[in-house]
């Protein structure tokens, strides 16, 4: 048997039987106010373009294979959710990546047929990889905690140890900061002041807004104990992009703003990113984000594993996906893998201020004694997932 390499990739060159690898990508799309930068209007391809690309990519391997690849797109409402769902199920859809939330995802997995899988390209509630963790759903997405660990490594390695910490008064800004108050005790930062940002509601920009800003955030931020750094957690999109250049004493700020953990970055170029970062401006027109970069991730890891299994089925692939041997680069300097124990795929978090990569996490010295990767988020003996209970 002959074989070739496609993509980097050594495959047999023998014909194989025809497989259709018929995947969809589901949106919800959620009502929210504008955001506070332009910059970060939501596009209207958002995912999708993502999703278009992996497909492109998977086709281009599975024309040897004979395989084919297809993805549908669909956006709704989230009081159409299960709904929209249920259509895929009822047309014969077993793969499907989820942007949504935590509910809705788990919503959809306790309604899925047995033979379904599904991929979270968004959500990044912790208790999705630990109490509330389903077998049926693999987490492409770091987790709240991934992305706080990333921050807290590199502020550690600078030692920036002493942090200002303000998070926002919703739910999420809450969690956001629970999570950051856990990686500053697991690699030993202090949190020497911590302040809630109450969100009023109403207008979000006005004439006078800078204004408004220039004189209530130091007013905010004054008096406050001795700090390196301000962590802000605004999962809302509140007042993080305030506060840089407007605090009362002089401090970088990470978090939500200023140093911001990313899974992907326009600016991003090292490992060969840059050739991806062309193709899919060349194919939406615009640049790539997180839930792009997410939603492509989530396509490659199961086109990866429909050709190393010459299979569409999804526990086939399911299984391998979860095996020693499932590996796929990612353009991040070191090929991505799951983690057996909860589904989490596991991925260096890039550190971005907007204009360039300031650093990528895990940082050096942080050592773990299966890889360090498994540095960022839940560690298997942090997780209280156990419906992946004797996976490898």
């Amino acid at each position: 048997m002959l074989s070739l390499t496609v993509l980097g990739i050594a495959v047999a060159s023998s014909p194989a039987a025809a497989q259709d690898v018929r995947a969809a990508v589901i949106r919800v799309d959620y009502p929210s106010l504008l955001p506070l930068s332009r910059l970060d209007l939501p596009a209207d391809n958002r995912g999708f373009a993502g999703a278009r690309l992996a497909t492109d990519d998977n086709r281009t391997t599975g024309q040897f294979l004979g395989q084919s690849y297809a993805t549908k797109e669909v956006s709704v409402p989230p009081q159409e959710t299960q709904a929209a769902f249920q259509a895929l199920m009822d047309a014969g859809i077993r793969l499907v990546v989820v942007i949504g939330n935590a509910t809705d995802l788990i919503a959809m997995a306790d309604g899925a047929p047995d033979d379904a899988l599904l991929l979270n390209a968004a959500s990044g509630d912790i208790t999705l990889r630990s109490g509330s963790c389903r077998a049926n759903v693999l987490h492409i997405a770091p987790s709240d905690a991934m992305r706080t660990d990333a921050v807290a490594q590199f502020l550690v390695w600078k030692r920036w140890t002493d942090w200002f910490l303000i998070e926002g008064s919703n739910p999420r800004d809450q969690a956001l900061g629970q999570a950051y108050r856990t990686s500053a005790r697991k690699f030993g930062a202090k949190i020497t002041v911590e302040r809630i940002f109450e969100d009023t509601g109403g207008s979000r920009v006005s004439d006078s807004g800078h204004v408004l800003v220039q004189r209530q955030i130091p007013v905010f931020t004054q008096d406050a104990a001795a700090h390196d750094v301000v962590v802000a957690a605004d999962a809302s999109d509140v007042f993080a992009e305030y506060l840089p250049y407007h605090l009362w004493d002089a401090a970088p700020v990470a978090g939500s703003a200023g140093l911001r953990p990313l899974t992907w970055a326009p600016t991003h170029e090292s490992w060969g990113a840059t050739q991806i970062q062309r193709r899919f401006e060349a194919l939406a027109g615009r640049s790539m984000t997180d839930i792009d970069y997410q939603t492509w991730l989530a396509l490659r890891v199961l086109g990866e594993a429909a050709t190393r299994t010459s299979s569409a089925d999804p526990a086939t692939l399911r299984d391998y996906i979860l095996s020693p041997d499932f590996e796929l680069a990612a353009f991040k300097g070191v090929p991505v893998t799951f983690r057996p124990w909860n589904g989490q795929l596991r991925q260096p978090i890039l550190l971005s201020n907007g204009r360039m990569t300031v650093s990528v996490s895990p940082q050096d010295g942080f050592l773990h004694e299966a890889s360090p990767l498994d540095t960022l988020g839940l560690d298997r003996p942090e997780s209280d997932c156990t419906a992946f209970e004797g996976e490898n």
